[in-house]
């Protein structure tokens, strides 16, 4: 089996809850579990091997191992990966925020990837809401003003948020995940972000969580016109297997994909890696004769030169590429 299953890195932020251990069985020593890293190479929160013969290698060590899992695209040719995703619980309002592109963190970031994002609602408590944009056009000296009066929130547009719902947050997205909410992150791989306010929390230091104002008004789009409808959906059905697309941009396409069968089949891809990140359900690859099974929580790496894969099961989950 040339696809093998993946542990995350987590994180313990402050706003984070206990839903990523009871319903994802994501066993990680932290308390909160806000983030767990499910597909990561980066610094900040690699992600490990934790099936085949690599078990417990870090992801970034067999990928320079195994250079070719990556796969034959230009897009993924020698630059690694450049992608993360994360499982994200919100027991708390997330700081409201902001991340830039590519351009401006190349140039002032040491020449690190910028960060465009997608959220997919895994789970929403009745009233849950996050924050898209601006609800009118601001200048940067407007929106300083307003911090320094205390009165941003009330220039923030909230949009309600059910489960199942989609939102793309391209980079300079003034944005926040609110409390209740249960997501999953696509993402540029990049841990670059402009804290813009945080209800005047305190860290577990003690002291006022580090805001990132200049920076963020360098790379905000405040013209009020971020557009946080939900995109056209179409579910596409074969046998024992129904797709829709959530996502294609420049740097992942996303899918979510419905099984409910047997001997259904997923054909090599030699051109990019895959992810498969299980959100309900249950199901067994087979590659050959060789049976990997994965559960609710569970995410597979699925090389560039995997076989022909044949799944069987009941289960949801998102299919990733670069």
């Amino acid at each position: 089996m040339k696809s093998f299953l993946l542990k995350p890195s987590g994180k313990d932020y402050i706003w984070g809850g206990t839903r990523l251990k009871s319903q994802f069985h994501k066993e990680l020593p932290l308390s909160p579990l806000a983030e767990t890293w499910e597909c990561s190479v980066h610094p900040d929160g690699p992600s490990f091997a934790a099936s085949g013969e690599l078990r417990g290698w870090p992801l970034p060590d067999v990928l320079a191992a195994h250079p070719e899992y990556l796969g034959t695209s230009p897009s993924v040719q020698g630059g690694g990966l450049h992608l993360l995703v994360k499982l994200i619980d919100a027991k708390e309002n997330l700081s409201v925020q902001v991340h830039p592109d590519d351009a401006y963190a190349y140039a002032n970031e040491g020449g690190q990837e910028g960060k465009t994002e997608m959220w997919y609602v895994v789970d929403a408590e009745p009233g849950a809401r996050l924050v898209f944009g601006l609800n009118r056009m601001m200048t940067p000296e407007s929106l300083r003003s307003s911090l320094k009066r205390g009165t941003v929130e009330s220039c923030l547009r909230y949009v309600p948020v059910r489960k199942n719902d989609v939102f793309f947050i391209p980079a300079g997205t003034i944005h926040a995940i609110g409390q209740g909410a249960l997501v999953a992150e696509i993402q540029q791989s990049s841990n670059l972000t402009y804290r813009l306010y945080d209800y005047g929390r305190l860290g577990k230091d003690g002291r006022p969580r580090e805001l990132h104002v200049d920076k963020a008004l360098d790379v905000a789009d405040l013209s009020g016109a971020q557009n946080p409808r939900q995109p056209m959906r179409v579910l596409r059905y074969k046998r024992g297997f129904a797709e829709e697309s959530l996502c294609k941009c420049p740097f992942f396409e996303v899918d979510r994909c419905l099984l409910n069968g047997e001997g259904v089949v997923l054909p090599p891809l030699p051109e990019s890696y895959r992810v498969l990140l299980c959100l309900e359900g249950a199901g067994c690859f087979y590659e050959g004769d060789t049976p990997l099974h994965f559960h609710k929580g569970d995410t597979i790496f699925i090389p560039a030169t995997a076989d022909e894969l044949e799944i069987s099961g009941g289960a949801e989950f998102l299919l990733i590429r670069g």
